[in-house]
């Protein structure tokens, strides 16, 4: 038997089939219920912003909205699909409808779409990171500007100057110059190679991720009506980790909800730790002054970490300047004091560390129910040592992607020219692959496929040397077959692997282990609607492992988690250990004449903090050792103030030493008696 749903139009809280005043608590309550116009919803760490979000999607389904017409928008499609999912097994599948995903991801559609509008081929190749750097650098070789006598940025600082630029909306001037000033002498070139780059891009109908931004603000700001059209359709937008927006997401925001007006921003102003990318907490704190009439809902019960975390946490917020007021606090248990750590050295803080880690083990508690967070990656180096030493298994996070491996991008060059054979760069990385092809040939090569030659029939072009005559003619055959192939991801993806495998064998010594990476890739190719969807998918939310950087030597243990701050937020651990927390490091020494950048040392730390859910130890080296030298060092001075009946000291004292204590005493109290 066929069902059919009828929609309610205006359903009233008797109406709905979840008991949503008994399943949420007085403040998520009022987030879900909230109906229109704007609202901003400040969730406090671990206080269930997630399941306030996976709610609201359901309500307003089950209130009669059309699914299509509601945005979600995330920062990871893991993240949308999640809430989406989460959100039709307490409802129904009306809410795998929504519309959810990543600004990029949504952007991406909306310029497939009308990229007619400005003057772009529907099939227009998505870059990442990696791809933008060799374009920068095809780009800079170009403008010969190696010879130049004093140091020029590399191709990853041009990049990130001209991301910078554009996130921050700022001028290639203004970025320079309060951001890199050591290359305010070259502002002029970079500006032109930045002016050089965009004609690139322009010319070989690429776009990297900022692009995605830009394009599709200024498809929204400069046609006002598919504004109104693309804005109409969307009733209700909301917009989680609105913290970490950058100016184009907030502008973006503003024009997708600019007719209906509802508009719900999520998340913390107090977790907003990533300005070095764009993002700007100042998003939030302007949100009621550009949103007019907006709700302001705060989340402040925590249902992560016990009140004594809690507390050591507010502490630390106190110190920020730029916030709103809130104060975490729950009903769990008070549980243990968090300790504050002093160690002699590094090496002393290693060995409380691991030894502490042991201890709990032997308790009954699962390593990787712990994580040792740490500002930098080199904060760990000494304890990772001492990890090794003791045998005790674990995993660093913010390694590579498989999809930023060099022998999955190889693949991925030929699958691209396959959909966009104007891709220069990806030409530029098949072709150097032939031995005896450097850049000045290849480059050669595309000019002459882009004034009128055939660029599947790289064989063809003229004064080809006898040297790799041969396999540009496998080249041109390879493509002839994927052409054959048409319709089929996974035996496309295969003959070009089948191709590459001569390459791998040549070029790396672990080749097996790379072979084996691009099999995975292979099989897990079928799961993808079309080729473009695959190549566009990949750029715009990369694939996490390698069996290069992840294949286990041997069966273990769950590994003990090391992580950056960064890295850990949205993470939580039953046992957090925060190593190096001194002051030059959290915060910075590069923070410490900038009110701004204080405050968001303020919130790194505050991130740190709230991960925790039962214990908490902060721990810093009296004596700091670095290849410049030993020095004595302080604690955080965000730290260094905090009570001790919030924040516990603790003493390391070595066993000889605790023995001989104990012997002293033993002896004073026979003479005392």
């Amino acid at each position: 038997m066929k069902k059919f749903i009828l929609s309610k139009d205006d359903s009233t809280p008797a109406d709905y089939t979840i008991p949503y005043k008994d399943l949420l608590n007085e403040a998520q309550l009022s987030a879900v219920m909230h109906n229109n116009g704007p609202a901003l919803l400040i969730a406090g760490a671990g206080t269930g912003k997630t399941r306030t979000l996976v709610y609201r999607v359901a309500r307003l389904v089950e209130s009669g909205v059309d699914p299509s017409r509601i945005l979600l928008l995330t920062f990871t499609r893991r993240s949308a699909h999640e809430m989406l999912q989460r959100a039709s097994q307490i409802l129904d599948e009306r809410c795998r409808r929504v519309e959810g995903g990543t600004f990029h991801h949504y952007c991406s559609k909306l310029l497939h779409r009308y990229a007619s509008m400005f003057g772009f081929p529907e099939n227009f190749t998505i870059i990442d990171a990696s791809d933008a750097m060799d374009t920068i650098n095809l780009v800079r070789s170009r403008m010969d500007i190696a010879k130049n006598k004093s140091r020029f940025p590399k191709k990853s600082t041009l990049y990130s100057i001209i991301s910078s630029s554009i996130n921050k909306q700022k001028s290639i001037h203004e970025t320079v110059e309060d951001e890199y000033p050591q290359f305010i002498q070259h502002v002029e070139i970079i500006d032109k190679l930045y002016d050089k780059y965009k004609s690139y891009k322009e010319l070989n109908f690429v776009m990297d991720f900022d692009d995605l931004l830009v394009k599709a603000r200024d498809l929204l700001k400069d046609h006002e009506e598919l504004r109104k059209e693309i804005a109409s359709n969307l009733q209700h937008v909301m917009v989680d980790e609105y913290q970490d927006t950058n100016a184009l997401q907030a502008e973006l925001t503003q024009l997708l909800s600019s007719v209906h007006k509802n508009v719900m921003a999520v998340g913390d102003d107090a977790q907003s730790i990533y300005s070095f990318r764009g993002a700007d907490h100042k998003n939030m704190l302007r949100f009621p002054d550009l949103f007019e009439g907006t709700q302001l809902i705060k989340l402040e019960e925590n249902y992560r970490s016990t009140q004594r975390i809690l507390d050591v946490a507010n502490r630390v917020l106190e110190q920020a300047e730029e916030k709103f007021e809130k104060k975490l606090y729950t009903h769990n248990e008070q549980g243990d004091l968090p300790g504050l750590v002093k160690a002699t050295n590094m090496n002393d803080q290693s060995r409380f560390v691991s030894q502490m880690i042991l201890n709990m083990r032997e308790q009954g508690y699962e390593l990787n129910e712990t994580a040792v967070l740490f500002r930098n990656g080199r904060d760990s180096f000494d304890l990772e040592l001492m990890l090794n030493k003791k045998n005790i298994p674990f995993i660093k996070y913010g390694g590579q992607k498989f999809t930023e491996a060099a022998h999955v991008k190889d693949v991925l060059a030929h699958l691209r020219i396959l959909v966009n054979p104007k891709d220069t760069i990806s030409w530029n990385r098949a072709l150097m692959l032939i031995e005896g092809i450097g850049p000045k040939t290849a480059e050669e090569l595309f000019s002459w496929a882009h004034s009128g030659g055939d660029p599947f029939r790289p064989g063809n072009a003229p004064n080809i040397s006898e040297r790799y005559m041969a396999q540009l003619k496998a080249l041109g055959d390879l493509f002839t077959k994927l052409k054959k192939l048409s319709g089929s991801i996974t035996e496309q993806l295969q003959a070009v692997v089948d191709y590459y495998a001569v390459f791998c064998k040549k070029r790396f010594d672990d080749y097996p282990k790379r072979m084996k990476d691009l099999e995975t890739f292979v099989d897990i190719s079928g799961t993808y609607r079309s080729l473009e969807t695959m190549i566009e998918e990949i750029a715009l939310d990369p694939i996490e492992a390698t069996a290069v950087e992840t294949e286990a030597a041997q069966k273990d243990e769950s590994p003990l988690i090391l992580s950056t701050i960064h890295s850990a937020k949205g993470l939580e651990w039953r046992t957090v250990f925060l190593i190096q927390c001194l002051d030059g490091i959290i915060p910075s020494g590069y923070a410490i004449d900038d009110p701004e950048q204080i405050d968001e040392e303020v919130r790194l730390l505050y991130v740190a903090v709230t991960r925790a859910k039962e214990q908490l130890f902060i721990t810093y080296p009296a004596l700091f050792q670095s290849r410049y030298g030993d020095f004595f060092s302080n604690p955080s001075r965000f730290i260094e103030d905090i009570e001790k009946d919030l924040l516990e000291p603790w003493l390391l004292v070595e066993e000889n030493q605790q023995q001989i204590s104990g012997n002293e005493q033993h002896r004073d109290s026979i003479e005392g008696g």
